[in-house]
């Protein structure tokens, strides 16, 4: 028994010895069992955080990382480019892109292998917008970083702006009440501030000494007209200008006695806003005696932003409500804008006008008020699409070819989620509206890299040698 435990020993070892050579990669390509019973041929090794380094053996890569296989499966699926070899455009450092060089070698400022960088077959790199460049990336870049399209369309673009307004008479359809000679009020037949009163409705009598003086001049000169017709009209003439009417001087002929007193009746159909005439107070020709305002035509003083002034017109569309009268609402248009700003408040005084037949709307109410911009036809993009860089507006146009072309822009009004284009876009393209910060990123990069001089490019980096 103690002399066949060498031999078992012996044989043990042999079994082991031959295991591990035949486990041993011998440089060929391996074939690896797939789970339904296929077999791939492993091309070539490559370090999956540089995918420029190859080996043709397991291992690890120079980063530490272990080395990933690499299969004929894989590489014939994920070709997207014709048969053929890659043109090589330069060599970059994978740790500083924007060191090149236009041969292989080694970086000179951390001792990485330079990687290639080849020719896409993405067209041009350059664009029409200074400081960017084309991009080109496949669909699994594009799903990864997700990236998501939407359409330049026509559509009716308008916008609203929203503030507060406070109701105001109509300056047009306010009458102060006076008269043009001195006097006395002898009585009041409208006596209560706020009182409604309709035109032709007499308001006071006034007695006045050189009223009563000239209406007996007017009779005199009646009796005189065949001497004197032309005194018969200047003292005529001056009862008109003294706003007595052509009825009671009808009657002053027909009765041929001139009154103490005489009535003066109301201009206009309103209401009474301010009453400073007394009975038995003496008055002075321009004195202001009542103040009537006729409310069925009001207006109405919204406040606006100097920032939202270019979106109203002269003849915009005006909507109010009352918070108090829910369900209502009135319709007006803008007629007035004011030439200058409140220095306090920055804000723009702008006038609309509304009808006001039955009284809802009062002087000093306050209300919400919606001017609305007339719609346009305009082309618009959804609004996530426009990066603003503070001097310019950029959006990304989806070419055919895949490729993402940086597209400056003048935009116009927002109206909710689209952004009205005036130029740079044109109904039908398609414009990235997600991930077009990293878009927008990458573009730069590429197009700081792209104005490297070609002696730059050629010039051989300090300290670099060829790769072996």
């Amino acid at each position: 028994m103690k002399t066949k435990l060498p031999w078992i020993l012996a044989i043990l070892l042999a079994i082991a010895l031959v295991v591990v050579v035949v486990a041993r990669p011998n440089g060929k390509p391996s074939v690896t069992n797939t789970a339904s019973g296929g077999e791939k041929k492993v091309l070539y090794w490559i370090d999956a955080m540089n995918p420029g380094h190859k080996s043709d053996k397991p291992g690890k890569a120079p980063d530490g990382m272990d080395l990933v296989p690499v299969y004929a499966e894989n590489e014939t699926t994920s070709a997207t480019a014709p048969a053929g070899p890659k043109k090589i455009l330069y060599w970059v450092d994978p740790m500083h892109p924007a060191y090149k060089s236009n041969k292989p070698g080694i970086a000179p400022d951390c001792g990485m292998t330079l990687v290639p960088v080849y020719d896409e077959g993405a067209g041009p790199a350059t664009s029409t917008v200074t400081g960017y460049s084309n991009v080109k990336l496949s669909s699994e870049r594009r799903q990864l970083i997700g990236v998501q399209t939407g359409m330049a369309e026509m559509r009716s673009l308008g916008r609203s702006v929203r503030t507060v307004g406070r109701v105001a008479v109509d300056e047009t359809r306010l009458y102060k009440i006076s008269t043009k000679f001195d006097g006395y009020i002898e009585k009041l037949y409208v006596n209560v501030t706020g009182q409604q009163i309709r035109k032709g409705q007499p308001l006071f009598s006034v007695y006045s000494p050189d009223l009563l003086s000239t209406q007996q001049e007017y009779l005199l000169a009646m009796r005189a007209a065949r001497q004197s017709p032309s005194l018969l009209v200047a003292a005529r003439q001056r009862l008109l200008l003294w706003d007595i009417t052509p009825s009671e001087i009808r009657q002053l002929e027909r009765t041929g006695a001139a009154r103490k007193s005489v009535t003066i009746y109301s201009p206009a159909s309103g209401y009474v806003l301010n009453k400073m005439a007394v009975e038995g107070a003496r008055i002075t020709p321009g004195e202001p005696l009542f103040e009537i305002a006729n409310l069925d035509h009001v207006w109405i003083q919204a406040d606006v932003y100097e920032s939202e002034l270019p979106f109203i017109r002269l003849g915009a569309s005006a909507t109010t409500t009352l918070s108090y009268i829910p369900g209502r609402t009135w319709t007006g248009r803008v007629t007035f804008i004011a030439p200058t700003v409140d220095p306090m408040t920055r804000t723009v005084k702008v006038r609309s006008e509304f009808d006001n037949a039955d009284g809802a709307l009062k002087p000093e109410m306050f209300g919400d008020v919606v001017i609305e911009q007339p719609a346009r036809q305009v082309v618009v993009i959804p609004d996530s699409a426009v990066l603003q860089t503070g001097t310019r507006s950029v959006v990304f146009i989806v070419n055919g070819d895949g490729t993402f072309e940086p597209r400056e822009v003048q935009t116009g009004t927002k109206s909710g989620d689209f952004m009205e284009v005036r130029s740079g876009i044109q109904a039908g393209e398609k414009v990235v509206t997600q991930a077009n910060f990293l878009i927008d990123s990458e573009s730069r990069l590429k197009a700081a890299l792209a104005q490297m001089t070609p002696e730059t490019r050629n010039q051989k980096p300090e300290g670099a040698t060829n790769a072996q």
